[in-house]
Parts: structure tokens; sequence; C-alpha cells
């Protein structure tokens, strides 16, 4: 599928999820049934290689930054098991735990954690987790991070009502006050059991629903970021290293690259990036794009982002597409972390 026609596609699921609609299907009722039941033989092919449990991340990091008397800020990860971390044996390890470390480097303030995320789950579970979010009358989080979209695309969820149920998600949240930051469906095509041809019908479903997500995203005044083959070639080079061991979920390293390409986003959504990098590179390909051709774009890119630019012009609302250089993010040092209340 060209980009040109992803942007047609995403348009008319976004615009099906704004006004109601429910009939544009990703790749065809009969194609993802293909995909669901190739990816279900192939979970169960790797499956008892799982980790059932998901290492709890919640806590305060950055202890060294604790005496600029600053109070900390406040970071929330909603959405299914890769937001959660399934797949790692340390909290450290997890996205949340790595995206707070890194946060409170870059802000040179301490971080609280809160891990909302459900393994699991598909975007119609966003009300309860924003629920469970803004049911803390004390403290609207800063930021909160979203990762969904694969098990929509595996239970065939029909693509507007996903990016109904994501959009709305993200309006609450941001009238709530908190910054938001999505991380795009990833590219279903890179589980590695999942065989040709449906790995490419997987990959093409996976693309066309994280478009949709984004323009749905940027709509509501989010920023997204394409986890696309999570977030790097190196995942198709290297799928034994980069996956964890049920070859589904990522492993620490495949988390490590993630919240390389996530975080440069979160800090720039909290004002904390260099004013200079906020320009587009020419270099980099960067620039103010129609939304969904900036969604399309983004979806065929990993690690790529998308946020809100001029509110209209002829061919509706406009983007900013940026490639972000990635910054390293070592594992977060439980010593040094408080995970006792976090208020959850």
């Amino acid at each position: 599928m060209t980009r040109m026609s992803r942007a047609r596609v995403a348009r008319r699921i976004a615009a099906g999820a704004a006004y109601g609609g429910g009939g544009v299907g990703l790749a065809g009722a009969a194609v993802v049934g293909l995909v669901l039941a190739e990816v279900r033989l192939a979970k169960r092919q790797v499956g008892n290689g799982a980790l059932p449990h998901v290492p709890n991340a919640d806590g305060l990091y950055g202890h060294p930054y604790t005496t600029s008397g600053e109070p900390p800020l406040l970071l929330t990860l909603l959405g299914d098991s890769t937001a959660a971390g399934q797949g790692v044996h340390r909290a450290g390890q997890t996205p949340g735990a790595l995206l707070a470390s890194g946060l409170a480097a870059v802000a040179e303030r301490p971080v609280r954690l809160r891990n909302v995320a459900l393994p699991g789950a598909q975007s119609d579970d966003l009300e309860r987790q924003v629920g469970l979010v803004l049911a803390d009358q004390a403290r609207v989080p800063d930021i909160c991070v979203i990762m969904i979209g694969a098990n929509d695309v595996t239970h065939r969820m029909p693509p507007t009502r996903s990016v109904r149920c994501l959009s709305t998600a993200v309006r609450r949240l941001r009238t709530a006050g908190a910054e938001v930051v999505v991380g795009t469906c990833p590219d279903l095509g890179t589980i590695e059991p999942v065989q040709q041809p449906l790995r490419w019908l997987a990959r093409r479903a996976s693309r066309q629903l994280a478009a949709a997500q984004t323009i749905g995203v940027v709509e509501q005044g989010g920023r997204t970021v394409s986890l696309g083959d999570l977030l790097g070639p190196e995942f198709a080079a290297n799928p034994r290293e980069l996956f964890g061991p049920d070859h589904y979920h990522p492993s620490a390293e495949g988390y490590a690259t993630a919240a390389m390409a996530v975080l440069p986003t979160v800090c720039a959504a909290l004002g904390l990036w260099p004013a200079e990098e906020e320009r587009p590179d020419a270099t980099r390909r960067e620039g103010f794009l129609p939304v969904a051709r900036a969604a399309a774009e983004a979806a065929s890119e990993a690690g790529t982002e998308v946020a809100a630019a001029l509110p209209t012009g002829p061919r509706g609302p406009w983007a900013l597409l940026k490639r972000r250089r990635r910054r390293r993010v070592p594992e977060a040092d439980l010593d040094t972390v408080d995970t006792g209340s976090t208020g959850a």
C-alpha cells in the first residue's frame, strides 16, 4: 500500500471514528480473520516462554534531584502489555521505569511513575484506565504515555471504534490538563513465528491502524510516536535478540529501544527540549504536512513523531512531522528508587 493510499484510508477511519461510523475495514474481514488465526497460532507456539508476571515499577525516580525543592513530575502509563512491560524480569527494564529515569535526568527533577496499563487490553479498556488516572483528585499527571493497538488488530475490533476509544481517552486527559504521548499500534508483521504472506497482511493492518490513530490523537491535542516494528530496523535484523522469551513481547533491549524513541517526544511535550530542536530540520525530512499525510509517513517509518501544528487548511488540519534523534536510556537503578506509595 502506498503512503497516499494509507493516508486516504486513515482519513476515512478517523472520520468514521469522529462521526460514529463503523464500516471501514483495515484489510478486509477475511484478511484480518486470517491474520488473527495466524497470530493466535504463533502465540500458542511460543507462549510457553511468556513471563506471566509484570514487574511493578511504580515509584519515585531521580532521587539525586530531590534537593531541588521542586515537586516530582508525575508520569503515568496506560495501554496494553507493551506499556505494562510484560516480557522482562526486572522493574527497571520496563518502559515506564526507563522513561521515568530518563525524564528525571533531562528535567533534573524527580519523577513519580504510575502505571495502570493492563496486559491484553484493547482500546475500549482505556475508558477504565483513564478513570483510574483521573480519580485521584489531588493531582493530574503532568504527562501520560499510552501504548495500545496490537490487541485491537488481533481481536478484530473495528478500526473506527478503536480510534474513537483512543481519541476519547486523549481528549479526557488533555481536558484535565495532562500532556499526552501515544505510541501507535506496533507492526505485527515483526512477530517472528508469523509467516508470509500473512506477515505482510499483518503489517498492512497494523500500519493502517497506526496512521488512523495518529490522526485521532493529533486532532485531540496529543502527540504520537510510531512504534512500527517496535522502533528500529534492528528488530527485523535481530529478532531473537530484541524479542523476549516468548518471541512476542519485547526483551529488555527492545523496551530500551522503544524508550529511546519515545523519551524525546515526552520531553518536548513538557517543554524540556531545546527550542532550536523544535524547528523542523529539512535535512532530516521534517516539516509541516496535512495531518493524514503526516500520519501515513509516520506509520511507514518507526520512531517518527507527529504533533498538531496549523489548525486547518484546504486539506484539513496540518501537523508537524519530526524525526527526533534517539537518546540512550540506561536501565533504572532500583536501588535508588522509592517504590512505596504512589497514590495508585
